[in-house]
């Protein structure tokens, strides 16, 4: 076992903890309820070993195990219970113990989905307030397209394209977060009234991003990618997609909380899409409750994904609504803190009737 590392991914959730005094565990301080953990041991890479295990057997079998690969076991399990503070966005607040919407405003000609459809400040900021309506918690307006083979946008087009809709929408007391990779723009949008910072390369595009979130205090998301946009999905690569992408995630968090960035405002994202086949994909989403070991809410990017047409006979991106509401319900059902989407209504409406089930299993007899 020298050199050997453990992964807790939880498992069997419930809808209630009651009348389960010490076989259950709140995942992450939300809604969601787990009896059991896949426990994963992998060295050099490898998983050499996998165990179910209950909760109510869970301190045990730690304890039988190595000094090192127990100690690492109750740390997993301390990040995967302990409840995430809410995200401060100016004089917004969102609660991250129950799942949240960030609805998606591409000022670009060029996305996948909705690639010029918002084609001036006035006319996208009317369709980030129609999304607020429906009851998105923040909207995340971007300016550079990273769909798979899309190129680099120079960083002042890209603050030409954001800036003037983030003041509309910042002005009307909305909740905004800057989706790029630049530390010039990232400068820009925040001077203009966003709050929070998603970046798609996890802050590594840039070598002026890290010092600049540290400086200004504020919540970012690091996503996995592999390659950029214009190669990242030319063939693609894990041995282990689940483990490999937790474990850049891992480093990419410690390097940002070296950098001054403090963990509470750190979310990651594990990526879904970026530089992964269809299987990676799969992989991922199944796993997804493996990343509350990070100690971090968890963003779910999958709206309108390739992934959903592969499974759906090659359906185009406007008509992945079922399919992006099917990852949408998997991601709560795992504890996922936030889901960024295309369809903020029908998204909103599915997760208000998750979060009606729940409340109502959560309500004592």
């Amino acid at each position: 076992m020298t050199g050997s590392r453990l992964y807790l991914r939880p498992t069997a959730f419930v809808d209630a903890p009651f009348g389960h005094d010490g076989k259950v565990l709140r995942l992450a301080g939300g809604l969601c309820f787990f009896s059991a953990v896949e426990v994963i041991e992998v060295e050099a890479g490898r998983r050499i070993a996998q165990t179910l295990v209950a909760v109510e057997a869970l301190d045990a079998f730690l304890g039988g195990l190595p000094g090192a690969l127990a100690e690492q076991g109750r740390a997993f399990l301390a990040r995967l219970i302990a409840p995430r503070a809410p995200l401060q966005l100016g004089a917004r607040t969102i609660r991250l113990d129950q799942p949240q919407v960030m609805a998606i405003l591409n000022m670009t000609p060029d996305s996948f989905s909705d690639g010029g459809r918002n084609a001036d400040p006035a006319s996208a900021a009317l369709s980030a307030t129609r999304m607020l309506e429906a009851g998105a918690a923040l909207i995340d307006v971007g300016g550079e397209s990273t769909r798979p083979g899309a190129a680099a946008v120079w960083e002042q087009d890209e603050i030409a394209r954001v800036v003037p809709v983030i003041q509309l929408l910042a002005g009307a007391g909305a909740a905004i977060s800057i989706d790029t990779r630049k530390a010039a723009v990232m400068a820009a949008a925040l001077d203009a009234g966003a709050g929070l910072i998603n970046d798609v390369s996890g802050l590594t595009y840039d070598k002026e991003a890290e010092a600049l979130v540290a400086a200004r205090g504020a919540p970012v998301v690091i996503m996995h990618h592999r390659g950029d946009p214009a190669t990242m999905q030319q063939d693609p690569h894990y041995g282990d997609a689940l483990i490999e992408v937790y474990d850049w995630l891992e480093d990419r968090v410690a390097s940002a909380v070296a950098a001054g960035i403090d963990r509470t405002r750190i979310m990651v994202d594990p990526g879904v899409g970026f530089g992964k086949t269809l299987r990676h994909n799969l992989a991922v989403m199944n796993g997804l409750s493996l990343f509350h070991g990070l100690g971090c809410a968890i963003l779910l990017g999958a709206s309108r994904k390739r992934f959903i047409g592969a499974l759906s006979n090659e359906a185009p991106a406007q008509e992945r609504l079922g399919g992006s509401v099917a990852v949408v319900l998997t991601g709560a059902a795992q504890g996922v803190q936030m889901v960024r989407v295309h369809d903020a209504y029908e998204t909103v409406q599915a997760l208000r009737v998750w979060r009606g089930l729940r409340d109502e299993a959560l309500s004592p007899v």
